[in-house]
């Protein structure tokens, strides 16, 4: 037998428990160091089976995903997949949403997955069971996301599910994110001597600046097309525009929203939004624009958008991004979900009434910067993370998570009053099926933007200042979009709901790389007390196993 006929029945039998029904997309993947001058500066890059950005999975609801990477590196890497949760049926509820559904072993994170070492492969097989939208995906290890290895990830809906709006014309990814000329080893050496990185030199769009006016995408006037934009940038915000054409938002991190029209839209780090575009102008060209939003230098990229047969160039004069964040707030103020829409499946998204639901515990994360023994950290309530040599995930399933790390090392409120950071594994403890309200608090000045592996959340509000409890006066209870990432503005907070059902491990971390770097992060423990399949999928056969876990026996099966 071929050892391409070998891996794909491997894959086959491996991928049994998740729905053999469903179709399979296979992709094999060599990762790889390359050199790439995106801004003119040539620099080592990580490249994708030669590409930068990565490839583009192009996939359906229920559809099972098999990719096996390959790393050509001389270090250690993992990818992580921006594919939250689906809101499932639970008892009288049904919620929407999109997944690693039971399946942390798949989240391709240090603290539930070992490194791929250098020379070495390992297959990721996941479905993405109940989902729509648009994501992506990128390297989740050390600084290897200001290097590249990051690509779009699209799951379109089931032909047999209406979708809340006409289909398009065509259908474009749009990878938008801030970029540095150092290395990725530079600035992790920067980051490692207690320094900070600095500004970034630029602003890539689908890992380009616009400068050689070459045009990116095409559209035929008269037709709809349409656009995923996603901010897959270190830390900073970016404002998107079309010169002379409004943006109808339809999608965002994997939920239909009400449909409304916006000359410009602010994409904080892990978002995506999804857009339609009507193309009613003039026949020529157009830029599109992202630019930074709340610093106090100005970065732009470009790229052309061309009507066919246009020869005219795109006027030089670029619409110009708003100011101040205010105007930001207002406009995710104006953001709603869909309540008629279908979801992934027939169900209404509307038809999970969150607002209904007691609050089972509140958890009040502050985020904090401070120096340990002379070098820069950030944390949650006082903690900074840092990766164990065995993942948290690992140490769980063998049972020796006491020799690894201290569960719940912070409490659910910040600390009354300033305390030296301490640096240690942060594994928060939740209970399975808990409904729970988190609330991000930013004392800093500047913008602050966090993921949640696992799960979609209701982002139900956001204010100035400290949070107190009537703050909740101010939440939608009807209609927030349900969604994976939420920016949190200067010296404010924001308020998100969920319920823990989803057995596992999940990161919740800053998406701002170099916060996340120095230890604004977290992982929350969700453990179901029946240890079933029911729950939550066995650990798979080929999983990398590193640290105290290396030789040690494999626990028995969940049944």
């Amino acid at each position: 037998m071929s050892s391409i006929a070998l891996f794909v029945l491997l894959s086959l039998l491996g991928l049994s428990s998740v729905g053999a029904e469903d179709p399979y997309l296979f992709f094999t993947w060599n990762v790889t160091y390359g050199s790439i001058s995106p801004l003119g500066v040539p620099q080592l890059g990580i490249l994708i089976n030669g590409q930068f950005p990565g490839p583009n999975i192009n996939s359906t609801t229920n559809n099972n995903i098999v990719v096996n990477v390959f790393n050509n590196l001389d270090e250690p890497f993992l990818l992580t997949w921006f594919v939250p949760c689906p809101l499932r049926v639970l008892h009288s509820l049904r919620r929407n949403g999109i997944q690693q559904r039971k399946n942390s072993w798949q989240d391709g994170m240090p603290g539930t997955n070992c490194p791929i070492p250098p020379g070495k492969n390992f297959t990721y097989h996941f479905q993405v069971k109940d989902q729509i939208g648009s994501f992506f995906y990128f390297p989740s290890t050390g600084m290897h996301r200001a290097a590249g290895a990051f690509g779009g990830l699209r799951i379109n809906s089931r032909l047999l599910i209406p979708v809340p709006f006409a289909d398009p014309a065509d259908d474009y990814t749009v990878l938008i994110g801030d970029w540095y000329t150092k290395s990725h080893k530079d600035l992790a050496g920067l980051l490692d001597a207690g320094r900070n990185i600095g500004n970034p030199a630029g602003v890539l769009l689908n890992g380009l600046t616009g400068k050689d006016n070459a045009p990116l995408f095409t559209m035929e006037a008269g037709k709809t097309y349409r656009y995923r934009i996603c901010n897959v940038g270190l830390k900073v915000s970016l404002n998107f525009r079309i010169q002379s054409h409004l943006m109808k938002l339809v999608e965002m991190d994997g939920s239909h929203t009400v449909q409304n029209d916006y000359e410009s839209l602010d994409i904080h780090v892990g978002q995506c939004f999804s857009v339609l575009v009507a193309a009613n102008q003039e026949a020529k060209d157009y830029y599109m624009v992202a630019s930074t939003r709340f610093t106090k230098y100005s970065l732009s990229a470009t790229g052309i958008i061309r009507y066919a047969g246009s020869v005219v160039p795109p006027s030089p004069e670029l619409p110009k991004a708003p100011v101040g964040w205010a105007w930001s707030l207002n406009q995710w103020r104006s953001f709603r979900w869909n309540l008629t829409a279908s979801a992934a499946r027939p169900n209404p998204q509307g038809s999970f009434h969150y607002g209904g639901i007691n609050i089972t515990r509140t958890i009040r994360l502050a985020s904090s910067v401070g120096l340990v023994d002379g070098k820069r950290r950030f944390a949650l309530n006082g903690v900074s993370h840092v990766d164990s040599p065995t993942p948290p995930k690992l140490a769980e399933y063998y049972g020796i998570a006491d020799k690894v790390f201290k569960y719940d090392s912070i409490s659910d409120d910040p600390p009354a009053t300033e305390a030296p950071i301490t640096v240690a594994p942060n594994v928060l403890n939740a209970t399975f099926r808990d409904y729970i309200e988190i609330i991000l608090e930013n004392p800093e000045r500047s913008i602050q933007c966090y993921h949640l592996d696992g799960y979609s959340f209701f982002a139900v509000g956001m204010g100035h200042g400290k949070w107190t409890p009537a703050g909740r006066r101010t939440y939608n209870l009807q209609d927030a979009v349900s969604r994976h990432t939420i920016q949190v503005y200067p010296r404010s907070w924001s308020a998100i709901m969920l319920t823990f059902d989803n057995a596992g491990l999940w990161s919740l971390r800053s998406e701002m790389w170099e916060r996340h770097y120095l230890g604004q992060q977290l992982y929350v423990s969700v453990v179901s007390p029946a240890r079933s399949l029911r729950d939550e999928y066995n650990m798979p056969d080929d999983a990398l196993l590193c640290g105290d876990v290396a030789s040690l026996p494999k626990p028995p099966p969940y049944v």
